[in-house]
């Protein structure tokens, strides 16, 4: 029997979030550059947005780069927004076709001005998708995020929108940028790293997490399901006893 089989439809997560780790491990396995891992790590993209699709996962968000990545050496940074770049002009009529609406948040005007200009042009063309929306996290960290966040608000107590007092959970997850989403119900982290890399901190408060061996690029639809038949089997008592959740 199948994973996918295995999984209780009734009960799939609304949002599922993943840290894309090991396509340099997985290239250097095969004697090859890291930008051969980044390529073939397009593969499993798609791959994990079809099967996300395919059993009514209604966000998807994925750590695509990170704002520490800006440190890695400029030619496979370089190469990374031309696999951005290249990856968004091929795939946009792909999820047009499939209602797929593609979002993107972090610090998006640091991105190189071309990378910037396909990635908000495929955002328009795709805004009144709604089947699934696929979350691409650029140039982006949690602490970034709330920084931000306390910017904003910042900015609203100073203008007189807004009395400190007044300020709640609520407010909070209002100037963040998953603001009108579910919280992520399910974090999976792929290449056998155990840690959460300054990736949605605030939203995973609550969420479950799985850790896989398997680097990204070899990640398919059977990796996926595995990680929801998993979490279909915690229970979730978000600091209650387990009688109150029954």
């Amino acid at each position: 029997m199948s994973f996918r089989e295995k999984i209780d439809t009734e009960r799939v997560p609304k949002h599922i979030a993943v840290i894309m780790d090991g396509n340099g491990r997985w290239a250097k396995e095969k004697g090859k550059l890291r930008v051969f891992g980044h390529q073939n790590g397009v593969k499993a993209v798609r791959n994990t947005l079809e099967a996300a699709a395919k059993i009514g996962v209604e966000y998807l968000t994925l750590y695509a780069f990170s704002t520490e990545n800006w440190k890695r050496p400029s030619f496979e940074v370089t190469a990374l927004m031309e696999i951005l770049v290249t990856t968004i002009n091929k795939e946009t009529k792909t999820l047009m076709q499939n209602d797929i609406k593609l979002n993107a948040f972090g610090d998006l005007k640091s991105l190189p001005s071309r990378c910037y200009k396909e990635l908000i042009e495929a955002v328009d063309k795709t805004k009144h998708n709604k089947r699934l929306t696929l979350n691409l996290a650029l140039s982006y960290s949690s602490r970034w995020e709330l920084v931000n966040m306390a910017q904003l608000l910042a900015e609203k107590v100073k203008n007189n929108e807004l009395k400190p007092e007044d300020i709640n959970e609520q407010t909070i997850n209002s100037l963040l940028c998953t603001a009108g989403m579910p919280d992520p119900e399910l974090l999976i982290r792929t290449s056998g790293e155990h840690r959460i890399s300054n990736f949605l901190l605030w939203q995973i408060a609550y969420s479950e997490l799985y850790f896989t061996d398997v680097f990204w690029p070899d990640f398919n639809d059977e990796h996926l399901y595995k990680a929801i038949v998993d979490y279909q089997q915690r229970e979730r008592r978000f600091g209650m006893t387990s009688e109150q959740v029954i």
